[in-house]
């Protein structure tokens, strides 16, 4: 019985399986009722009682190691098993429909894309402003209407800390550490004591572009407009400028586009004028120059800015700016194929 059991350690401690089903047959062959390891259990009764405890010592080792060999076996199989080799690890489960990019995103981008093919680069600068920065080195008047708590977030009790009403306040901290030439555009969120209505919000988005230098003429702002309409809007897309006031610039001016959904001829969404506001623009004011420490006398520029909401509402024919902010997926999905 030593030699059989001898043969079956070494049997065991070789023993290998290729998949699961090897493994049940090395189970079958060792351990199941008239299994081998079974057998010789049963033929110890026949031991002589001085062999007895010898040899069921080593029957109970022989019967350990071919279960803990199997349980081996089966354990590094089923690990294997359980890995699908064609498995991708790095795809979302499935269904997960894919998201889009917002609205007001989309238009930004296309704006920033448009302003950066004529060599502007993206400034930022902080939400939580300070009153010279938004209001004094932009020339705003110490009485001015935008400098009461009716139309403007401050955010303590000290009216120098407040909520940016413009971008404009990126433009003067440019020109505080920057010499011309200057070419940036501003995008970003700002925010205005408001009612909320599907014309207007507390906060919304601009984008603003400023380039200063040597020579800087109302004409190239004229051209530079001329070529944002057309290459938003399309290349048929006529504008005109209205004069206008703002305290940062000198002279001032509002731009239309003629209108894309009846192309120039009247309807109610241009009121029937075949025109619609987008913009706002002008000669940068030497007062703001000069409160930026640039020298007035040497250079000259223009400033622009628009309402991201406002050529979103045009491209898109979108009503209601309430929607922008309300996040419900059924209006956002539609701008799945928009980018």
């Amino acid at each position: 019985m030593i030699d059989k059991i001898n043969q079956l350690r070494a049997e065991i401690e070789a023993a290998t399986a290729a998949d699961l089903k090897e493994v049940e047959a090395l189970r079958i062959k060792y351990l199941s009722k008239k299994g081998e390891v079974s057998l010789l259990m049963q033929d110890f009764r026949n031991v002589p009682a001085e062999q007895k405890r010898e040899l069921g010592q080593k029957l109970n080792e022989l019967k350990t190691l071919a279960g803990e060999r199997i349980a081996a076996l089966r354990e590094s199989l089923e690990n294997v098993e359980s890995v699908d080799v064609d498995l991708d690890l790095t795809r979302t489960p499935s269904p997960l429909p894919l998201g889009t990019r917002h609205p007001l995103s989309l238009v930004r981008d296309e704006i920033v894309d448009i302003f950066s093919r004529l060599g502007c680069t993206i400034a930022e600068g902080p939400e939580i402003e300070d009153d010279w920065h938004v209001f004094s080195s932009l020339n705003f008047a110490a009485d001015h209407p935008a400098r009461d708590m009716q139309d403007t977030f401050f955010v303590t009790r000290n009216p120098d800390v407040l909520l940016r009403t413009h971008t404009s306040s990126v433009q003067s901290r440019v020109m505080e550490k920057t010499q011309p030439p200057i070419r940036i555009i501003c995008p970003g969120r700002v925010y205005r004591n408001e009612a909320i209505s599907a014309r207007a919000h507390c906060f919304f988005h601009q984008v603003e572009v400023l380039y200063v230098d040597e020579h800087v003429s109302f004409a190239d702002l004229r051209q530079a407009l001329l070529y944002f309409a057309r290459e938003m809007f399309g290349p048929d897309t006529k504008i005109r400028l209205r004069p206008s006031y703002f305290p940062f610039t000198e002279p001032s001016a509002e731009m239309d586009i003629s209108c894309n959904l009846c192309g120039g001829k009247g309807c109610s969404f241009c009121k029937h004028t075949g025109w619609v506001e987008i913009l706002g623009c002008g000669m940068v004011d030497p007062n703001v120059l000069e409160a930026c420490g640039i020298d007035s006398t040497k250079y000259s520029g223009y400033a622009l800015g628009m309402g991201v909401e406002r050529i979103t509402n045009l491209k898109y024919q979108i009503n209601d700016l309430r929607m922008f902010s309300e996040n419900d997926k059924r209006f956002l999905e539609q701008f799945r194929s928009a980018r």
